[in-house]
């Protein structure tokens, strides 16, 4: 996440300050996303590895 949203996570819509456990609910679900998406691209490059040991 780069420095920006994060800052931009700093406070809701309304722009009052969000509370810590939001933040850190929201830095948390981003990193599950993050690293859901990293597993998604190793997964897919493991079996194009295997693809082309096998071929």
């Amino acid at each position: 996440m780069s420095e920006e949203s994060a800052s931009l996570a700093s406070s809701d819509t309304s722009g009052r300050p969000k509370g810590l456990l939001q933040q850190m609910e929201e830095l948390m679900a981003a990193l599950n996303a993050d690293l859901s998406a990293l597993d998604a691209d190793l997964q897919s490059a493991g079996r194009a590895a295997k693809e082309s040991d096998a071929g």
